[in-house]
């Protein structure tokens, strides 16, 4: 019994942080632009990268609502920032990822590489998919040189297309 209760002490203060980090990326919305404050560190003590305020990342195209054929062309914005390829750790620069019919992943995490998250590494602004006919749900996140959301994160609202 003593042994058990040992070790919930141990793990208590990561649970804490874990906690007190989602807790934040939760209040945090594109619409409010608020800042996080000092960065957040993830479970494995992951630093994030400051982003700027008033920063923003859009889609250029497609629009939301809009019913495409395929392939699909897809334009990613950026303003306050500029885009760099994954691995330059210049100042205010991130690259994009789309998360293609999935909520956001874990903030405070590297993005995952996966048919959800799609990475764009290389610094390319603009892309084209191939997706199944039928309703889809895009969205950007940025990410660092290191594919870690900033902070605060910064990512576009959700849009849903219709692929003819």
């Amino acid at each position: 019994m003593k042994r058990s209760h040992i070790s919930w002490l141990a793990v208590l203060p990561s649970l804490l942080l874990v906690a007190a980090c989602d807790e934040k990326e939760a209040a945090s919305t594109p619409k409010a632009e608020k800042s996080l404050g000092t960065a957040c560190m993830g479970p494995a003590g992951i630093p994030r990268t400051q982003s700027p305020a008033g920063a923003r990342v859009f889609f250029i195209t497609p629009a939301d609502g809009d019913i495409v054929s395929g392939p699909v062309q897809l334009e990613f914005g950026l303003s306050g920032m500029e885009v760099a390829p994954s691995g330059d750790n210049r100042p205010e620069s991130g690259h994009h990822h789309v998360v293609l019919d999935s909520e956001l992943p874990l903030l405070s995490l590297p993005i995952p590489a996966d048919e959800h998250n799609l990475h764009f590494g290389d610094g390319r602004t603009q892309t084209e998919l191939t997706l199944a006919p039928g309703e889809h749900t895009l969205q950007l996140l940025l990410g660092d040189y290191l594919h870690i959301p900033h902070d605060p994160p910064l990512f576009s609202e959700q849009i849903r297309i219709t692929v003819e």
